[in-house]
């Protein structure tokens, strides 16, 4: 434990000197090169721009003009985190971040949708789709309410309740859906595409739990109920998932896997509906016994050991805080967790990106690293700190 919080600390020494923004795997279209010549308008230039910033180990974001950001899903991470480190010292000092993080999220919201959303602080072009600057994704919508509702309740301060709870409109109203023959379905991604990316659906889901225990709407729980469906029927007879249904969205990997489990236990537990215990049974026994070596390495996906992602361990830790799976899994997410320190973490506190087979990407970005392991952090002093 000695050694998790003096990692924890060096951790949070580093995000507060950087004041929770900085740079991202995919943040390479806030380029000049992008921004103000003809090559931006290419999709595939776009799509190998981003590839280019964030496959390369060494980072020219300051050669090309990309600037730290804040990153509304990074800040909702560290408020969740924070949130869960208030009942610890030094306690005014974590209000007092409570309310900066919390104050920032809500000026970077989305506007012109049916309810609050928020997006990515960079254009995204993706093989599926392409997305301006800050359009809104149910991913980072789903993660934002969930610390926006943890605030709450530690502040009081409605302007963060209502918020988080007009966000279902976002997700009822604005999110495309797609059917299947029985009636049920999921999300799309953002309002601009039609993927059926199933981590994407079931944060949808998530959300709209989340907000039902604030205002008990039958529908919310309704929708719910229809996406959790919709994907535990696309569950493989091993317990495991595709990203999605796209023929280039067919692998299967860690920290989306965490993700799936732990929206789909979150309904049961809002909605008191115990149907699906048999995929979350089945899915967490191939998570845990597919994704994690016994020496504590996190594998990206279920065939293959590299790239080794920080985003991996970090999921561990939330999906089992989540599921109530944390203590009885301790030797375990132990393991991973001190692996993880001896090999990904820098002497000035911060996390590496990726681990590949012959270089380490050891860029500190701040959303897919460093808000993640303190998101991590903050659920396992949750469980332990008083031990």
């Amino acid at each position: 434990m000695l050694n998790f919080k003096r990692s924890f600390q060096k951790l949070s020494d580093f995000c507060s000197s950087e004041n929770y923004s900085g740079w991202d795997p995919y943040d390479g279209l806030n380029s000049w090169i992008i921004q103000k010549t003809p090559l931006g308008k290419s999709n595939f230039f776009r799509l190998a721009w981003i590839q280019l910033f964030k496959r390369n180990p060494i980072n020219f974001r300051n050669f090309f003009g990309i600037k730290k950001e804040y990153n509304p899903k990074g800040l909702g991470l560290f408020l969740t985190g924070y949130c869960n480190l208030y009942n610890t010292e030094p306690k005014e000092e974590y209000l007092q971040k409570i309310n900066f993080l919390s104050s920032k999220i809500l000026d970077l919201k989305s506007n012109g949708y049916s309810g609050a959303c928020w997006g990515y602080n960079f254009d995204w072009q993706a093989r599926a789709f392409y997305q301006p600057k800050y359009t809104p994704t149910v991913v980072a919508t789903s993660f934002i309410v969930e610390s926006l509702l943890k605030a709450y309740e530690i502040t009081k301060r409605d302007d963060l309740l209502k918020t988080a709870i007009s966000s279902s409109q976002f997700v009822l109203k604005d999110l495309k859906r797609t059917y299947d023959t029985e009636n049920d379905f999921t999300f799309s991604y953002s309002p601009l595409d039609s993927t059926q990316v199933y981590n994407a659906g079931l944060l949808g889901a998530k959300l709209l739990s989340m907000v039902y225990e604030y205002t008990k709407e039958d529908n919310l729980l309704q929708a719910s109920r229809k996406v959790v469906s919709y994907v535990c029927k696309r569950q493989s007879k091993d317990g495991s998932w595709s990203y999605g249904t796209l023929s280039f969205h067919q692998w299967i990997d860690n920290f989306h896997t965490g993700y799936n489990l732990e929206c789909i236990h979150k309904y049961q537990e809002l909605s008191g509906d115990k149907s699906f215990q048999e995929y979350i049974d089945k899915g967490l026994d191939y998570y845990l016994n597919t994704f994690f070596t016994k020496d504590g390495i996190s594998k990206y996906y279920n065939n293959r050991m590299f790239p080794i992602d920080i985003h991996a361990p970090a999921q561990l830790v939330v999906t089992l805080s989540k599921m109530n799976k944390l203590r009885e899994n301790r030797e375990l997410v132990d393991r991973v967790i001190n692996w993880t320190i001896a090999n990904m973490q820098s002497s000035k506190g911060y996390f590496y990106y990726q681990k590949k087979k012959i270089v380490t990407s050891k860029i500190p970005y701040i959303r897919w690293a460093q808000a993640w392991m303190f998101y991590a952090y903050s659920y396992y002093f949750l469980e332990f700190e008083n031990e």
